[in-house]
């Protein structure tokens, strides 16, 4: 059996060097959609590593027979079509654990930038800072603290959870609601060794809206909208929101017109309902944080992927 493996979307040095030393041929040729199948059988590719960009759908698949073992450097697996690719007889391999850390912290990116504007004060002091700084030091002088508030966490499994750490650690009141978790103890670990372990129970969906003065988003890709403006119409006036998960998941016409009307204070975004093309509205939004998808994008959690990938091709192609 041929043991090169196909990283379409990048691959961590770490994760290279780990598959080369097991004898495995790692190319890292980024390959366009539509000419991937003819690639993978020229070149007799036996995995493929993809990440949210490159698409493994069911033609994908049949096209290329040689193919044994497809990864996920990531959490979510709606890129590929994964039932299909188990019943063809392929592994099917995610490293759910990996990007925890990274994405809870860029939610907190979000929030802290929330509370202070600076979303907005980046915007407008390179254009007013020299001339307008007193009127700009007014404008955002009435920003608040996270210590002390309550966090709803929509969805508790390693992400939520890793978020939630990272709220108590700085004071705030943690809520979720997750029907898998109806109970949840968690495990606070500190630079010295110390542990503090919280117990958690599953709040309601309609409870957590209406007591949640922020709220963040840990769910998988969904059918419907997790918030629309029902949701928004539940919650508090002035909530800031946050969406780290996947794009479809909040309703961003609803968005809009709760921030609009005062109900959202802000929102942090690093996740679109179109993506790649997000709403020029939504970039455009003065209330609104925005980065480019980059939830897992740290270089600790691209090591712990790529090695977390190679150590599972190792042991299933080996």
């Amino acid at each position: 059996m041929s043991k090169k493996i196909l990283a379409n979307d990048g691959i961590s040095k770490s994760g290279i060097e780990a598959l080369e030393s097991a004898g495995f041929e790692v190319l890292t040729t980024n390959v366009a959609q539509e000419q991937l199948a003819k690639y993978i059988n020229q070149e007799n590719i036996s995995g493929l590593l993809v990440r949210s960009a490159t698409q493994v759908r069911k033609e994908l698949i049949d096209s290329c027979p040689g193919l044994k073992l497809i990864g996920r450097g990531g959490v979510g697996m709606d890129n590929i079509d994964v039932e299909y690719a188990r019943e063809k007889g392929l592994h099917v391999i995610n490293t759910p654990a990996s990007s925890s850390a990274s994405v809870a912290e860029l939610v907190f990116a979000h929030l802290f930038g929330g509370v202070r504007f600076l979303y907005d004060a980046n915007r407008n002091m390179p254009l007013e800072g020299d001339k307008n700084f007193k009127s700009l030091k007014k404008s955002y002088g009435n920003g608040s603290e996270l210590r002390g508030k309550t966090l709803g966490v929509l969805g508790f499994g390693r992400i939520g959870q890793a978020t939630a750490k990272i709220a108590l650690g700085i004071g705030m009141k943690v809520m979720y609601c997750d029907p898998n978790y109806e109970e949840t103890e968690l495990s606070i670990s500190f630079f010295d060794g110390q542990i503090t372990t919280f117990s958690l129970k599953s709040s309601s969906k309609e409870e957590l809206l209406k007591e949640a003065d922020f709220i963040t988003l840990h769910v998988p890709a969904q059918k419907e909208y997790v918030i629309g403006r029902a949701e928004f119409d539940m919650m508090k006036n002035g909530v800031g929101l946050v969406n780290a998960a996947r794009g479809g998941v909040i309703d961003e016409v609803a968005l809009l017109d709760a921030i609009d009307r005062g109900k959202i204070a802000f929102a942090g975004l690093d996740v679109f309902e179109s993506e790649p093309h997000p709403e020029v509205r939504i970039l455009m939004h003065p209330k609104i944080s925005l980065s480019p998808h980059i939830g897992a994008a740290t270089g600790e959690a691209q090591d712990r992927i790529g090695t977390e990938l190679a150590e599972q091709i190792i042991k299933l192609l080996n």
